[in-house]
This record gives structure tokens, sequence and C-alpha cells, in this order.
């Protein structure tokens, strides 16, 4: 089975998504035959590389709130993240550009698969979101990256550049074309879509549909008598 998670390194709700998928497969009987994969989503392409003003203003901003309206919509948040065992600081938080956060999450995947990239991507939402990052800067992308253990020289190489960009927008594209509005956007076997950080419940039940659909039972059709039959222990003769 496959997973797909379109999410952004920024997005609140895509590391509380991620924490209940990972919960969802904790409870799943074939989680040791699931891939999952992290796709690129950038909530704002035109949000600054060097950031300027803290997510709480571009909040204000944005829709039309006040400094306490926005700090409640935050607090919200945090709490539900909380619920999840995350310590958000979203007060802290820039407003900025992924763009070179996703090329490294690319990168991951091509140079380690799967367990790779998952291990950078936790490690960017986690200094995003509990740690007030700027992961818009080569440096600390630098740094996240090779502890994570990507190589360095690949690392520079892709940051001094713009390899892997068409990747990012290849997701972005795939995004829109499956109509997600929003994320994280779960797909999973290029079947099922669920939008939202939706409760591990949900996801829990997509996973067992999803498998049931894929990996039919059959039904033994058998006479009053069984019929006759050959088994580990021999056969009745």
């Amino acid at each position: 089975m496959k997973i797909e998670i379109w999410s952004d390194v920024v997005c609140p709700w895509c590391y509380i998504g991620k924490r209940r998928i990972e919960s969802a497969l904790a409870q799943f009987a074939h989680a040791d035959e699931v891939e999952v994969r992290w796709r690129s989503y950038q909530l704002d392409p035109g949000a600054p590389t060097e950031p300027t003003e803290t997510t709480t203003t571009m909040l204000q901003r944005t829709y039309g709130q006040s400094p306490s309206g926005a700090q409640q919509m935050q607090e919200r948040v945090e709490t539900v993240a909380a619920e999840e065992g995350l310590v958000y600081r979203l007060s802290e938080t820039m407003h900025l550009n992924t763009v070179d956060a996703h090329r490294v999450i690319h990168l991951a995947d091509r140079q380690g698969g799967p367990a790779l990239q998952g291990r950078v991507k936790e490690a960017l939402l986690e200094a995003y979101l509990t740690q007030a990052r700027n992961v818009a800067d080569h440096d600390v992308l630098r740094e996240i990256a090779v502890a994570a253990g990507l190589d360095a020289t690949r690392v520079e190489e892709v940051l001094s550049s713009r390899e892997l960009e068409q990747d990012v927008h290849a997701d972005m594209a795939q995004a829109q074309a499956y109509g997600a509005s929003g994320v994280p956007f779960f797909v999973v076997d290029e079947k099922y879509g669920v939008s939202g950080a939706q409760p591990t419940e949900v996801l829990t039940q997509v996973l067992e549909r999803a498998w049931s659909e894929s990996h039919p039972a059959i039904e033994v059709l058998a006479g009053a008598d069984g019929g006759d039959a050959c088994g580990p222990d021999g056969c009745a003769i």
C-alpha cells in the first residue's frame, strides 16, 4: 500500500496530520507493507525567502484579524497540537518561502528513499513549528539535512542551484489535479483522498478499507462434509 501526503513544512495542521497518520499506522496490522511518500505543497509560493514579518502579522493582514484575533487562531491550533504531543511556538514563527525546504525533501527521497525522506520531513516540521527556526535559510537547511543523513556535497549543490524545483511544481500540479484545496492531503493507493488533519480513527478506517479492497478475501465454498483434502498432517485415506 502506498500513502502519499501533500503538506507544507510551515503548516501547523500538517504536523498534526503527520502524528495522526503515524498513530493510525501504529494500529494497522499491515503497516510494514505501507510506503509513505511526502509530496510538496506551498501554502504561499509568493512568500519571501528572506522573511520580514511574523506569521501572526501575516494572519492579521491576510484575514483582516486584530492582533488578539490572530493570536486566538494560533492558540487554538497549539491546543490541538498539544494533544498530539507537539509544543508549538507559532507566535514566534516567520512568514517565509518553503520551496528550498521542499527541494531538500525531494533530495532526501532520491538519496535514501521513504525512510530518509521521512526523517528530513520530521526535522523540518519540528524546526519550524516547535523551534521557530527559519527554514528558508540555507544554513539552517544544510544543518538539518546533513544531521538527518543527507550527503553534504549534494545538499550544497541543490541549494546553490534550482535543482529539483521542477519536482516541487509537479507535486503541486498533481495536488491541484486531485482537487486538493488545502493540506495535509492524503492519497492512498492513488484511489482514496483524505483532506485535512482528520482524526486517527478516520485515517484508520481509510487504511482498512483500502487494504481490504486491494487484498480481497475469497469465499471458500465446500460441501457439508468439507470434502476430502490433504493438509499439514497428511492426507486422509
